[in-house]
């Protein structure tokens, strides 16, 4: 989890001269558009939901941020929201529908009653798992964004939380190996193809 002038140095180091500040507002301009372009993967029946939510303290108010992540770890989705309850859970649920197209072939929950009230709602026919040992998977993908949260020492507003989390997902899931690669070789290439993928989208020749 770079700093903005960790960043600065390393490009100094690489004589070029710019500042933390433009690095940010870099950031500001170009991630959204590059979020946007990148591959996301396809959907599938098969699919697994894990979906959790997360407390966030902004300007001394608490919201929460719910996340969709798929059996391999890939985040599909994540919404800001000022309440933890059926009609936040169903707001999730409507959003990824419309993103993947597709029910999956199971969600799984922590055991707040609002996804299964949600769920009943939204997509009867699909199983629903709720046990908080089998949810580790969005447990998990909190990790990242909580070393973000420190190293930028908290979020301004919930719209650049929102922002924000859209940008670095969307990398993390080009860049970090899925779950089932494991071996060195497997991670290698994984990389290899992430860092083509990024300068043929960027338009980066070297």
């Amino acid at each position: 989890p770079l700093s903005l002038r960790l960043v600065e140095e390393m490009l100094l180091a690489r004589g070029i001269v710019v500042s933390y500040e433009t690095i940010r507002r870099w950031g500001k301009k170009f991630g959204p558009d590059y979020a946007r372009r990148l591959h996301r993967k396809q959907p599938s029946r098969n699919d697994i939901w894990h979906l959790d939510e997360v407390v966030i303290t902004i300007a001394g108010r608490q919201h929460w941020l719910w996340r969709a992540v798929d059996q391999d770890g890939c985040v599909l989705d994540e919404i800001v929201q000022n309440r933890r309850n059926t009609k936040a859970a169903k707001r999730l649920l409507i959003r990824l529908l419309r993103k993947q197209g597709l029910t999956p072939k199971r969600m799984v929950t922590d055991k707040l009653r609002s996804y299964g009230a949600a769920r009943r709602q939204i997509m009867p026919n699909v199983e629903h798992r709720s046990h908080k040992g089998l949810n580790n998977r969005a447990e998990n993908s909190h990790v990242p964004l909580r070393k973000r949260e420190r190293m930028m020492q908290g979020f301004r507003s919930p719209g650049s939380l929102q922002r924000f989390v859209s940008i670095f997902s969307a990398l993390r899931n080009l860049f970090v190996p899925p779950r089932i690669k494991r071996s060195a070789a497997a991670i290698h290439l994984h990389r290899l193809q992430a860092m083509a993928a990024w300068k043929t989208m960027t338009g980066t020749l070297a």
